[in-house]
């Protein structure tokens, strides 16, 4: 590794009867899994974090034996600027995007906010080589009596303040895409009238007699689940069904956290474009990486956009890092567990104590992955870091 902080011969990753382990070799500087000094060796699982001299890596147990043995960074697909990926599921992901891009299929991305649904929809239009705008439109910020006129367009005199006339969002996007964010938000008498519009091919402004042509193609996203919207009555099934084409759920950002390697330049090449010099503390990079980024890449972004904006010249250090990156969230109680998840939370703060918070080390015991030990202490809202001192 071209890292002058790692010894000639630092440590190394054996198989046993039992799974992985990784020994140090009597390194100057040490090795680090999920943040505790190594000793001598212990085992690692799926996701544990290791830091060798200045060089961090993400182990994965269970990655698919296809594909080739080593890929680098620089040798991943081209394409839109934070979609290159180590992550299979996501890179299939990214791959079907691409492919349903070049016909006019309406695609719908669910993910968690935050999760790149804008970003994919971008390149879908990119891909599509469609010569008209991409035009996005956040359902949930139009207020409802404008809902229609905005999307729609409008004629003069159709309603008061309409002094002149308008096109609305969906002619705007004619030729081009129509981007829907937050279609949950989408109020329901306006979703009988966007039906309509995919339906018919043609949009009908408020107060105007005579329907215009348009060449549409939509990509739709959401967080919210569709399905339980249209059982609860407030959302069209047959619309929904309109929506359907091809269906895309991203993977939020804690499930792809070999990922967060990539992101970070990526990101920071969109925000300092003209800097070449940036660079990060070890003891930053080690805070990034270990942060499982609960609001996803767009949090991840925040907190580097904001780091930059603190650093000036110098190296990104933790002070430049958001509190809640640098340090974990208090304990706090959790009011709405049932029986069984009271007796789980009971079981797993005792695994945390006996393993001084190390995660990895919990799902080993338990024999889950890190992911899965991450998801249940952020659902009882438990620290590790308050094991680990104690």
């Amino acid at each position: 590794m071209p890292d002058g902080w790692m010894s000639k011969a630092h440590a190394e990753l054996v198989r046993g009867p039992d799974g992985w382990l990784v020994r140090d070799l009597g390194s100057k500087n040490g090795s680090f899994l999920d943040g505790l000094r190594l000793e001598a060796e212990a085992q690692v699982s799926d996701e544990s974090r290791l830091q060798l001299g200045r060089t961090f890596f993400c182990f994965r147990a269970e990655l698919p034996a296809s594909g080739p043995a080593s890929v680098e960074a620089r040798e991943l697909p081209l394409g839109p600027d934070g979609l290159a990926t180590f992550s299979q599921p996501f890179g299939e992901l990214v791959q079907r995007c691409e492919a349903a891009a070049h016909g006019r299929v309406t695609i719908l991305l669910r993910g968690e906010s935050g999760s790149g649904k804008e970003v994919l929809a971008r390149a879908v239009h990119g891909w599509s080589g469609r010569p008209g705008a991409f035009v996005p439109v956040n359902c949930g910020a139009i207020p409802r009596h404008l809902v229609e006129s905005e999307l729609f367009g409008h004629r003069k005199g159709a309603f008061s303040g309409a002094e002149r006339d308008r096109p609305g969002l969906v002619q705007a996007s004619s030729g081009g895409t129509l981007f829907l964010d937050e279609l949950g938000d989408l109020p329901l008498a306006s979703q009988a009238a966007f039906l309509r519009v995919l339906q018919e091919g043609e949009v009908t402004p408020v107060g105007a007699s005579r329907a215009e042509r348009i060449d549409l193609r939509v990509v739709a996203a959401t967080h919210r689940d569709l399905d339980q919207m249209v059982r609860d009555g407030v959302f069209r099934l047959d619309l929904l069904s309109r929506l359907r084409g091809v269906v895309l759920e991203l993977l939020p950002l804690r499930e792809r956290l070999e990922d967060v390697a990539l992101l970070i330049p990526a990101l920071l090449r969109r925000h300092a474009p003209a800097r070449e010099d940036v660079k990060l503390s070890p003891e930053a990079a080690a805070l990034l990486l270990a942060y499982d980024w609960p609001l996803n890449v767009r949090e991840l972004e925040q907190a580097l956009a904001g780091a930059l904006a603190l650093s000036g010249k110098d190296a990104i250090a933790p002070e430049h890092l958001p509190a809640g990156v640098r340090e974990a969230p208090a304990e706090g109680p959790q009011p709405s567990l049932s029986e069984d998840e009271l007796k789980h939370r009971d079981a797993l703060v005792l695994l945390l104590r006996q393993h001084q918070g190390n995660l990895a080390a919990v799902g080993r015991a338990l024999g889950k992955g890190r992911t899965q030990v991450v998801r249940w202490v952020g659902r009882y809202r438990l620290d590790p870091a308050s094991f680990r001192s104690g």
